[in-house]
């Protein structure tokens, strides 16, 4: 088995710049929390997490700074733990962290146990079923054991706490966990008397509910399990356990979703089919409840919700268990008991609330909905309860359906008043406009309709205060009111047509609430597809506008009136007579001073309607009064692009049969009367108008296309060229050649000198075949940075990609800052061969550490000798304790393995080859990684008996970590093979 020695040297190094770090912990850690992404520009994750470790395990650092460096863990732990290897080290370095804190440490203490909790919840640690997660979980129980702080004493009071909610976090997380280890969870919520029982009783109400669950998922289970289920204290459900013992439960992953299951009837839970013994469960139950007034109203709100779930999967309990319970959730004032009450009822409906039950609990929500000293989202909480009302016997099922027992009379303490606030009063409105259309009273006439009548003058109400000057909160309400009126009494002729005529009466007051009409009219065509009032509302606008006297109109009200005709031209079944006798008297009067002013927006404003009209299914009609506007401000208007379009749409109206002109223009089709918007090779738009199809840039639904990485480099033939001396590892030479140093490091001068990596990729089709992209023109790939290593990427162009070709090469080219690894976002924007641009993902590209490693980049003509000498210069520095100079970050580190002579010389040969300085001979050899843009890792590679020694000395400390885990890699890749050849 492969043994790594880890790099004492680079704790030592973190240790000496530790002292300047601990100064500044507070900026970092606010650094890191205001930005991740930013801060790890700088550095890594994987570097980061070792200080951070590091300075939780320094005893100088105070209790403060500590609970102060495990926030990024308990914010940010997939971030600092994205794997299970990283996740399970950082767990145990946090629990040496914490058997090391002083007992009267608590704060500290209780941060670690959060910390754990989240690392190994997010790094998968607990589901992957680790031994860190384990020795975790049993930490965590045994603190919870000590009830009434027998052993600890009181001082340990909120470790246990938190302990409990650890505990509850881990089985809310993973459903099932806790099942085997009901019986202990119930032992110590009856012998704990302190106030931590109201965290015990969560725990084990969770903890039960689970375990029922996942009894229901296993076939054939019965009374025999659950009483068993109750009664086990067995250790801890895994995930692969859980999976492995009962092949028909679902895993930990589903169990996630199953929350909450009470949304509807009874019927729809998954049920346990236990027969009538379930003695136990029912004691249970009924002891669990019994201490639920001992506990705050949220932790009830949640037992009560447990236990609903409990029974609605147990048919075999009766739900009369609860009956105690309800006098005091009927009379609650808590927002969280009600729901849970509601909750309740919908469970169980008829088997535990009577018609009187059902009947008191409705006129309570009524009550609250309106009660003066709630708040406005309380109110609006119970009135939306009223819509969704959980009827015993309920006649119909919808979004929103009100319950029987809502009559006009019960629900007139609802009625909407000007004295509302907003979101009130419109949802009083839609509450009160239910009722009185479930009553009919919109055919009813007198006493009958008055309910109607008043919810009309309401509304009138609201639009006289619109039109003196309202603020915009009024004027939005009034719409949106409007809206919900129609929506329900469009049907009703005597208040839609007269609300119609107050509209178009107000628009001419307030021209400037032009889109609020607009968009009216378009949401009421939307839900209303059948009801022709939103075109007779545009219809009356139209007639308005027209039939005003030209001497009042201003050019202020002109832009709105512009827009208000360019929404009535979409329609097809309104005269457009109107629209063009008034833009004619408007552009051709001898008062008017339009054409004059040459105002851009007011001409572009005239052309969009124009342009409108074109696609008018009466355009036969209109041809020579549009054809004398056209012309006219081709002629006369004092703007050049105005003059431009009119004279384009002219020259189309002239020349062009109705059919083409509508397929030139045809950026919008008909939908509904109205024009919606299609695809079309045409650019010309109006002002508000976006690009035809082609010259958008479609989204591809799934990725079409692939980078696939080939090998970086073609084998080397080197042969060795003499046998280097044997000497001590870390041994500096007495001749170094300072000659050949100061020659290699004379080509760092120039900022370009070995900047960058090539890497080459194949780009190929993806396994989608659609022939539509067979062929593909124009590639444009681009990349996007995930951090802050590297340089930005430039764009790589390809010409074209046949699907029946080779696949082109493409060499990216990376610089970096850092030499880390990094992931690539890629992404690619092509040409098909019908002229529509696509843009699609790639594929993440990932460039592993191994691939930013250059040789030793010499000068041409340097024989091997030469290199020799710069190999033993530069590792001399690096050993020597009186380096000076740029090597301040230099360390060097030992790596074993054991490995025989032959599978080193297979070692080398498959990865070290295009590094040698020196050859293989006599289990011994050199080897010099260079890193872009100026850091060096030499190994000396030597071999001894059935083991190999791998002397590491590098410039960058902060490589260790990468050169440690590539070695390891490497040599557990020569052991498989070593493994495979030998069973053959």
């Amino acid at each position: 088995m492969t043994t790594a020695l880890k790099t004492s040297q680079h704790i030592v190094l973190k240790a000496i710049f530790g002292s300047t770090m601990s100064a500044n912990w507070p900026e970092r850690i606010s650094a890191f929390l205001r930005s991740p992404s930013q801060f790890l520009c700088s550095t890594t994750s994987d570097i980061f997490l070792a200080e951070v470790l590091h300075e939780l395990r320094d005893d100088r650092a105070s209790d403060q700074i500590k609970v102060l460096l495990l926030s990024p863990l308990l914010e940010h732990p997939t971030l600092l733990c994205p794997s299970v290897s990283v996740g399970e080290e950082t767990a145990l370095e946090l629990m040496s962290v914490f058997a090391q804190c002083s007992p009267k440490s608590l704060p500290l203490r209780c941060n670690v146990l959060l910390a754990l909790t989240s690392v190994l919840l997010c790094s998968c640690c607990v589901s992957s079923h680790t031994s860190a997660s384990q020795d975790f979980l049993d930490l965590l129980l045994q603190m919870a054991q000590d009830t009434n702080d027998a052993q600890a004493g009181a001082a340990l009071h909120p470790l246990r706490t938190t302990a409990c909610d650890c505990l509850r976090e881990l089985e809310a997380c993973l459903p099932g966990l806790l099942s085997q280890r009901l019986e202990l969870l119930s032992s110590l919520r009856q012998q704990e008397n302190s106030r931590l029982h109201q965290a015990y009783t969560g725990l084990h109400a969770l903890a039960l509910r689970n375990a029922v669950y996942l009894l229901t998922q296993q076939k054939g289970a019965g009374a025999g399990d659950l009483k068993a289920a109750l009664g086990s204290n067995e250790g801890f459900v895994w995930g692969e356990g859980a999976d492995s013992a009962h092949p028909n439960s679902v895993s930990h992953s589903d169990l996630a979703l199953f929350s909450p299951l009470t949304l509807g009837p009874m019927g729809k839970v998954p049920s346990l089919q236990t027969g009538l013994d379930c003695k136990e469960l029912r004691s249970l139950l009924s002891s669990l409840l019994e201490e639920s007034y001992l506990l705050t109203s949220l932790s009830q709100a949640a037992l009560l919700r447990c236990l609903v779930e409990v029974l609605a999967m147990v048919p075999a309990v009766s739900p009369t268990i609860f009956r105690a319970q309800l006098l005091r959730l009927l009379g609650t004032c808590k927002v969280c008991l009600l729901h849970t009450t509601l909750l309740m009822k919908a469970a169980f409906t008829d088997s535990l609330f009577s018609a009187e039950d059902e009947a008191f609990l409705l006129k309570r929500l009524v009550g609250l909905s309106q009660h003066p000293l709630l708040s406005t989202p309380e109110k609006l909480f119970y009135m939306d309860c009223i819509l969704h009302f959980p009827e015993n016997r309920p006649i119909s099922s919808g979004d929103e359906s009100l319950p029987v027992l809502l009559t006009p009379r019960l629900a007139a303490a609802l009625v909407p008043t000007v004295f509302n606030d907003s979101v009130s009063m419109l949802a009083r409105l839609n509450l009160l406009s239910l009722v009185y259309l479930e009553e009919g009273e919109e055919d009813r006439e007198g006493q009958g309709g008055r309910g109607l009548a008043y919810l009309y003058d309401h509304l009138t109400s609201l639009l006289r205060i619109v039109e003196n000057q309202a603020s915009r909160e009024m004027v939005v309400t009034f719409f949106r009111a409007s809206f919900l009126f129609l929506l329900h009494f469009c049907h009703v002729e005597r208040y839609s047509e007269d609300l119609s005529q107050k509209l178009c009466d107000l628009y001419l007051r307030r021209t400037q609430l032009a889109p609020h009409f607009i968009n009216l009219a378009d949401r009421t065509q939307d839900r209303l597809e059948e009801s022709g009032w939103a075109v007779a509302l545009l219809r009356g606008l139209q007639r308005t506008i027209t039939e005003a006297p030209l001497s009042q109109l201003t050019l202020q009200d002109l832009r709105w009136h512009l827009r208000i005709l360019a929404r009535v031209a979409e329609e097809g079944e309104v005269l457009q007579r109107a629209t063009l006798n008034f833009l004619l008297c408007v552009i051709t009067s001898s008062s008017s001073a339009l054409c004059v002013s040459g105002d851009w927006r007011l001409g572009n404003g005239v052309l969009g309607v124009c342009r409108r009209l074109l696609l008018h299914p009466s355009l036969d009609s209109l041809l020579t009064p549009l054809a004398d506007l056209l012309q006219h401000l081709t002629c006369h208007y004092g703007e050049t692009d105005i003059q431009d379009h009119a004279r384009l749409y002219y020259t189309l109206l002239t020349t062009l049969s109705q059919e083409k002109l509508a397929g030139v223009l045809a950026q919008r089709g008909t939908e509904r009367g109205r024009q919606a918007k299609v695809r079309s090779l045409s650019a010309i738009m109006g002002e508000t108008e976006e690009l035809t199809s082609g010259l958008t840039v479609h989204q591809t639904e799934r990725p079409l296309l692939r980078l696939v990485k080939l090998d970086k480099h073609e084998p080397d033939e080197c042969k060795p060229e003499h046998k280097p001396d044997s000497e001590p590892a870390c041994e500096t030479e007495s001749s170094p050649g300072q000659g050949g140093i100061e020659d290699y490091r004379a080509q760092f001068e120039s900022s370009s000198f070995a900047s960058e990596i090539t890497l080459q990729y194949h780009l190929t089709h993806t396994g989608v075949h659609d022939p539509h992209f067979d062929k593909l023109f124009s590639i444009r790939l681009h990349f996007d940075l995930t951090d802050g290593h590297y340089e930005e990427v430039s764009d790589i162009s390809v010409p074209c990609l046949f699907r029946t070709r080779k696949p082109p090469t493409v060499r990216l080219r990376l610089k970096p800052k850092q030499p880390y690894h990094t992931t690539l976002r890629a992404s690619a924007i092509f040409t098909t061969e019908d002229g529509l641009s696509w843009h699609s993902p790639l594929a993440d590209l990932h460039v592993a550490f191994p691939e930013v490693f250059l040789p030793l980049l010499a000068p041409l003509g340097w024989a091997r000798e030469k290199k020799q000498r710069v190999f033993e210069g530069i590792w001399g520095e690096i050993c020597s304790e009186q380096s000076e100079g740029d090597l301040t970050n230099a360390a060097t580190s030992l790596f074993c393995d054991q490995l025989e002579e032959s599978a080193v010389g297979e070692l080398v040969e498959k990865h070290f080859q295009r590094y040698l300085v020196s050859d293989l001979d006599k289990g011994r050899c050199k080897v010099l990684f260079f890193l872009p843009p100026q850091s060096h890792v030499l190994l000396k590679v030597i071999t001894e008996e059935d083991a190999v020694q791998v002397h590491i000395a590098t410039d960058n400390w902060k490589l260790l970590p990468y050169i440690n885990s590539y070695l390891e890699d490497i040599t557990k890749e020569i052991h498989s093979t070593q493994q495979v050849n030998g069973d053959v």
